[in-house]
Parts: structure tokens; C-alpha cells; sequence
């Protein structure tokens, strides 16, 4: 936890209170008590310090001064074939500390319907993940997320009809072009299941102004290959 993010109603009159894992990792990983100053942010807010005034029974009362904005973000929407619950949480962790803009978890042939009755699809357990790599990144601006159970109105409906400037990729092991580096524009990048997309999505996509990049002959895990992607676009 390199940052300790408060909710916005747990600040008052500039002092807020840490409970439960927040005050372990306090006490326990940072070994920091009364007069030490902490990393603090506000979720969908400024950045600052903290400084512990208590340590009881109550809780860890810190004063709080924020006094600079959090780091920038990459206009890049991310369109990720709904992956294994497992791999979902790490996937929203990385996503999250990268500073992706959007994420849209959809339906594609190859992803197990199954997946979508996972309690970590409910909207809290989402916001956790994604909490979990704004601490680690310093950053306190979580991704819009939405998810899509139909793949071919998402494509026709949505991705069909970004802005003209938005540079629409689609990642797969079919590719003959590497993704490209350090891209200025706004990016939309599709990432298929580990199966990959069906020729069908693929098609639709190209349809939708979606040209396939890859990242060479290696067969990568998703969340290793969101990483690499994000990484080469520039993302964060």
C-alpha cells in the first residue's frame, strides 16, 4: 500500500479514521504510529499527507492536508473477454495501477458463461480490485467500468461509433503487425480470452474499423499480455 485512500465521507473538518485492513497495514506493514506521516488520498480526489494523531481502540485518527492532484491518465478503453474470476482480480489490480481510462468486460464464443455468476462480478467486489491497484500505483481515480453480455451489439452499438480519432486495435495471436509504441491518440483495445476470439468477432471488429496487432509468436497469459499491450500503448 503505497498510498492510503479514504472514502470522501470519511473526511471531516480535515480528519478522518482508518479501521481494518488500513490500520493493520498501518501498524503492522508500515510500522507507523502517533507524529509519523502517511501517503493519503481521496478516492476520485487530491492527494496529500497524514499525519497519525491516535491509535486506539477507535481506530487511527489522522490529520489530513491534500495539496496536489493525482497523476494523469491514458485515454485508453480496454474491451477484455470476460477472464477466469482469479485472473479477473489481478487483471482490474494491474489495469487500475496502470490508469486506464475504461474497461468493458464482455461476452465473447469463448468465454464460460459461468464466469458472469462469480461473487466477484457484484459491483463491490469489482471496486475492491480496482482499489487495491490505486494504493499500489499512488493514484486515487478508479477505471469507469461496464460490463456487456452480448458481444455483437457492443461492436455495432458502441465501438462502431467512437470518435474518429479513437485508434482501434484488436490483440490476437493471428496478427502479422506488432502493437504499436507510445501511441498520443485515444486507444480502444480489444483483448480476447486465452482461446482467443472466433472468426465471426474478428470480422465484426475489422467491420468496426479494428485492425489486429500482436506482440510476436509467444502464447501469453491474459493478464500478461493487458500488461504488455498497456505497456507498449503507453498507457500510465
Amino acid at each position: 500500500m503505497n498510498l492510503v485512500l479514504l472514502e470522501p465521507d470519511e473526511l471531516a473538518d480535515g480528519r478522518a479514521r482508518l479501521h481494518g485492513r488500513r490500520a493493520e497495514h498501518v501498524r503492522t506493514v508500515l510500522r507507523k504510529g502517533v507524529g509519523d506521516d502517511l501517503e493519503v488520498g481521496v478516492v476520485g480526489g487530491r492527494i496529500g499527507r497524514g499525519r497519525i494523531v491516535a491509535d486506539d481502540e477507535h481506530g487511527i485518527a489522522i490529520d489530513v492536508a491534500l495539496d496536489r492532484d493525482p497523476p494523469p491518465r491514458r485515454a485508453v478503453t480496454l474491451v477484455l473477454a470476460l477472464p477466469r474470476p482469479p485472473v479477473l482480480r489481478r487483471v482490474l489490480q494491474h489495469v487500475a495501477a496502470i490508469g486506464v481510462q475504461r474497461i468493458v468486460l464482455c461476452q465473447t464464443a469463448r468465454v464460460e458463461k459461468s464466469y458472469w455468476s462469480s461473487p466477484l462480478l457484484a459491483p463491490a467486489s469489482l471496486r475492491e480490485q480496482m482499489l487495491l491497484g490505486l494504493e499500489q500505483a499512488g493514484d486515487t481515480v478508479l477505471p469507469e467500468l461496464k460490463t456487456r453480455r452480448r458481444f455483437r451489439p457492443l461492436v455495432e452499438d458502441e465501438l462502431a461509433v467512437l470518435p474518429a480519432d479513437v485508434l482501434r486495435l484488436v490483440a490476437d495471436a493471428s496478427a502479422t503487425t506488432t502493437c504499436p509504441v507510445d501511441v498520443a491518440a485515444p486507444v480502444a483495445l480489444v483483448v480476447g480470452p486465452e482461446g482467443g476470439l472466433v472468426p465471426f468477432e474478428l470480422e465484426l471488429l475489422a467491420t468496426a474499423g479494428f485492425r489486429i496487432v500482436g506482440l510476436g509468436p509467444r502464447v501469453l497469459r491474459v493478464e500478461t499480455a493487458v500488461v504488455a499491450l498497456l505497456a507498449r500503448l503507453g498507457a500510465g
